[in-house]
């Protein structure tokens, strides 16, 4: 019976569990392991996310407020506003409000600026949200993986 539970434990819990070494998240893309250049985590991402959502929100509430949408109106016009944000500031300097406050930037997997044509297939993507909750060994959604791109601490 405990054969089975680590079986199923090692399944549930990934390849490292198994004792598979990956190595750390960013290794494969000649990254380093930590400090400045190495792959963002998931919690300052996630916070980068809230605070750019925050914003789109505080942006969407006074637009809608002013041209007297409705509370639906808004809603759309939020993840509207997001992607916008999202495109312009990640295509022109690398960085969201969000992400900027969190020392995180998005660059291409050779280091290179993400620039607005990946930068807009990227933002497209993320308010589509599946490709953003699909993730690699490397913590890249969908999104970043079609763009070439990774988030990178700054």
């Amino acid at each position: 019976m405990s054969g089975r539970r680590r079986s199923a434990g090692s399944w549930i819990e990934g390849a490292r569990a198994a004792g598979v070494d990956l190595g750390y998240p960013g290794e494969r893309l000649g990254l380093p392991q930590e400090g400045a250049g190495s792959v963002a985590g998931y919690g300052r991402r996630l916070g980068a996310l809230a605070i750019d959502w925050l914003i789109a929100l505080l942006v969407a509430t006074a637009l809608a407020g002013a041209l007297h949408w409705s509370a639906q109106a808004r809603s759309l016009l939020t993840l509207g506003v997001f992607g916008v944000l999202t495109w312009l500031l990640t295509g022109l300097i690398g960085t969201t409000a969000g992400k900027a406050l969190c020392g995180l930037r998005v660059v291409r997997t050779d280091g290179r600026p993400l620039g607005p044509l990946w930068a807009f297939v990227r933002a497209l993507l993320l308010v589509l949200v599946v490709p953003a909750l699909i993730w690699d060994r490397d913590y890249r959604g969908l999104h970043d993986r079609a763009a070439a791109g990774v988030v990178v601490r700054r």
